[in-house]
């Protein structure tokens, strides 16, 4: 019977075929927008890491100026009740010393250039993070070839590396590099990893310098940074006049600048975190640091993409605006389909005088609509598909791996959105006129033939 009402619906297509382009150009064209626009929300406002949102958290603690919040420095008073985003130093030391988490993993991101050790290939600067062995495993980083370091390596530091997988490909031409060495800045430092094609948007590990920044290009462990005195490149804040000549006066100075995470497995461990580092900031007031209020925080992925405004209610705003325009095709779709369905009621009627039923009726008539619809949602994806090119052409950058040209493409959840949206323009569209002309009576169209 399907087959016979698609027979049908072809048939009614060969006989209205302007109509008929013109409900499935306004379908396709509603489903467009919201493909492209969800998509883009999906990609920039999602939680990449929402399945581990009871287990990660950015630590955080208000060591700033005493005399007004940090965020007042960057006109963004609705977020003075926030404490930096980074940490000193000499806190995220003391921190990382805990035996509290699962796993922690301390951050920052040096100036660096990374180079082939035997003279070949062109230096490449590098946005290269300095981090413990932890970072890889909390944040579901893939390997290519071989692993991350170990704890032996975050110790010493041992002189070893992790390469992205364009790094290697830049620089050994995609082979497997393990055990082989690279220069990083003034030094040789010996491949044990290289990860696997890696694009966390947003990052939500580092937000500093956007949410949708490069990944990471290598990796080393966190203490070069102290032993190469190994200048930050990421952001770096300071409120406190205090006396800076060199690098190690720095690392003790007020400024921030690092990131600290960690993983905590279940409350009793968030509890006991929290009672840390509540103790850790008491001593610092007690020493005449922290002056203002106890403001201490281990927040989750979700809360820490919104603390930082990557979520915010533009994006949702742009969300409402795509879907008000895909029910402004749909209304005028059911107007058209109206007309269609009036234009073909003495043929309704004739089968309604040879035994058909309003229900045999509306049936056929709402397989019309969803073979429309379905018309809709490859035009709709061909259409998002062309918007979210022009996404990616507008925004492209050659020196840029990562970026919104990353984030437009249509994908696996694209096509899953389009086809939902198509079922929902089919039944939203289609249901009313497929009951009105099935209602109708078909004695004055029979009275005409």
């Amino acid at each position: 019977m399907a087959g016979y009402y698609v027979r049908l619906a072809l048939m009614s297509f060969r006989r209205n075929p302007g109509l008929t382009a013109l409900m499935v150009l306004a379908i396709g064209l509603g489903i467009a927008v919201c493909v492209v626009t969800l998509t883009m929300y999906r990609a920039m406002a999602g939680n990449p890491l929402w399945y581990k949102d009871d287990r990660l958290y950015a630590v955080t603690f208000d060591a700033w100026d005493p005399e007004e919040s940090y965020y007042n420095i960057f006109d963004e008073p609705e977020l003075a009740h926030l404490p930096p985003p980074q940490l000193t130093y000499r806190d995220v030391n003391a921190l990382y010393e805990s035996d509290i988490p699962e796993r922690k993993a301390k951050m920052y991101t040096p100036v660096s250039v990374l180079t082939r050790t035997d003279g070949s290939g062109k230096p490449e600067g590098g946005h290269v993070r300095a981090t413990t062995k932890d970072f890889f495993a909390m944040f579901d980083t893939p390997f290519l070839y071989g692993g991350p370091w170990n704890d032996a390596a975050d110790r010493g530091p041992e002189p070893v590396i992790v390469l992205s997988e364009e790094s290697n490909e830049k620089l050994f031409g995609g082979e497997n590099s393990v055990g082989r060495t690279v220069r990083f800045n003034d030094r040789e430092f010996r491949i044990v990893g290289v990860v696997d094609d890696w694009l966390m948007q947003p990052r939500v590990y580092d937000l500093n310098t956007g949410p949708l920044a490069d990944p990471n290009d290598a990796s080393i462990p966190f203490l070069w940074g102290e032993a190469m005195e190994l200048l930050n490149a990421g952001n770096t804040n300071c409120w406190k006049p205090e006396p800076i000549e060199g690098f190690k006066q720095f690392l003790g100075s007020e400024c921030v600048w690092t990131q600290l995470w960690v993983e905590l497995p279940d409350q009793s461990a968030r509890e006991r975190m929290q009672a840390f580092i509540d103790n850790y900031a008491r001593d610092q007031k007690r020493g005449g640091r922290y002056v203002r209020p106890l403001n201490n925080r281990l927040t989750p992925p979700s809360q820490w993409l919104v603390d930082n405004q990557v979520v915010g209610s533009d994006n949702r705003l742009l969300v409402g605006i795509a879907f008000a325009f895909l029910a402004v095709c749909l209304i005028n779709t059911v107007g058209l389909l109206l007309a269609k369905f009036l234009n073909g009621a003495a043929i309704t009627g004739v089968r309604r005088a040879l035994g058909a039923s309003r229900r045999h009726i509306f049936l056929q008539l709402l397989t019309e609509v969803g073979v429309v619809a379905a018309a809709g949602a490859l035009v709709g994806l061909g259409l998002g598909a062309l918007g979210l090119w022009g996404l990616r052409a507008l925004y492209a950058d050659p020196l840029r791996a990562g970026g919104y040209q990353a984030l437009a493409h249509v994908d696996a959840t694209s096509v899953v959105s389009a086809l939902i949206l198509a079922v929902i323009a089919a039944l939203a569209a289609g249901l009313y006129p497929a009951w009105r002309i099935g209602r109708l009576p078909p004695a004055s169209y029979l009275k005409s033939q």
